[in-house]
């Protein structure tokens, strides 16, 4: 009889360890979220205290799907040192608010998804307005970059909500000539702005201006639309054209009715601009154009770029004033 009972407690016992030992290898742990992600990476505690001084760690730690650009410690070190501030503590919070919530974009975007150019809406707002920052994406044999010369160093760091991609610079805030100046498609229009002796000795050259308070809104007319004005023109170049004829063209260009978002426009809406004259937006369905002082039509084919002084909506002709 005790022989059978202590034969029983054995096979009890076994039954027992051999259970819980398969409870233990099932239990999967619960994976981390972004700022959890963020405070388990050493090279970003500089990250986690901007987190924290900008009173972010709860937003970034709750439900929903994010991709969130994450600068590294040496990151953070040389945007302090460019931006003069002797250590993070001395950046004003709302600015450092601003300028993190311009790594985030409210959607997961995995590094095989980004295409080889293409603008995304940060989370970090223009102003008190609905309208967001825009990031210019670009993915080439050398890996992703943002906004030009912020590089993807490390893609991919999965968490419980969204995914992480740390980058080796921190990415500015643009204006709306930095939006220019990063995407290669408007490489003719940034070599007109910056044309030499286009404006009067001693006054601000039009980077100057386009990089100032503002808000601007900016018709930005692509390279093809430069290529296309030249040959309507007979010109053999862009230095072909005087810089009186393309003081007018450029200004031309330049709203100046403040921040104006796609979404605002409506048909026969006649626009002001700094040259003086104007031009009328004409809808028809899905399709928005331009009919401008010259009676031409050009097509407006990506709108609501937006920077921190201003907005781009690309166009596929350069305008003429009459």
């Amino acid at each position: 009889m005790k022989k059978f009972l202590f034969g029983m407690l054995l096979t009890l016992s076994a039954g027992l360890f051999f259970t819980a030992c398969k409870d233990s290898d099932d239990v999967v742990p619960t994976p981390k979220n972004i700022v959890q992600t963020a405070q388990a990476t050493a090279d970003l505690s500089s990250l986690v205290a901007a987190l924290q001084r900008a009173g972010l760690v709860d937003a970034l730690s709750g439900a929903g799907k994010f991709t969130v650009f994450a600068p590294t410690n040496a990151a953070f070190t040389s945007f302090l040192s460019a931006a003069g501030f002797a250590k993070l503590e001395d950046v004003p919070v709302p600015l450092l608010k601003s300028i993190l919530l311009n790594h985030v974009v409210g959607s997961e975007i995995k590094a095989a998804d980004v295409p080889a150019a293409a603008y995304v809406k940060s989370i970090s707002p223009f102003g008190t307005t609905t309208s967001f920052i825009s990031l210019f994406v670009q993915k080439d044999a050398s890996g992703v970059k943002i906004n030009k010369d912020s590089k993807v160093t490390t893609a991919d760091v999965s968490t419980s909500n969204g995914v992480v991609h740390i980058v080796d610079k921190v990415i500015a805030l643009p204006t709306v000539v930095n939006h220019a100046l990063n995407n290669p498609d408007f490489s003719t229009l940034v070599a007109a702005l910056t044309r030499p002796g286009l404006t009067p000795a001693g006054q601000p050259t039009y980077v100057d201006i386009l990089s100032g308070a503002g808000p601007f809104t900016v018709f930005a007319p692509n390279n093809a639309a430069f290529t296309a004005l030249l040959t309507e023109l007979g010109a053999p170049n862009l230095a072909a054209i005087d810089n009186a004829t393309l003081n007018k063209v450029l200004t031309y260009h330049v709203v100046t009715a403040g921040n104006v978002v796609s979404t605002t426009l409506t048909n026969n809406q006649v626009v002001p601009t700094l040259q003086g004259q104007t031009f009328k937006i004409v809808i028809a369905g899905a399709n928005v154009s331009i009919l401008d002082s010259s009676n031409r039509t050009t097509k407006i084919i990506a709108t609501d770029v937006q920077g921190v002084n201003g907005i781009i909506h690309a166009v596929d002709r350069v305008l003429l004033p009459n």
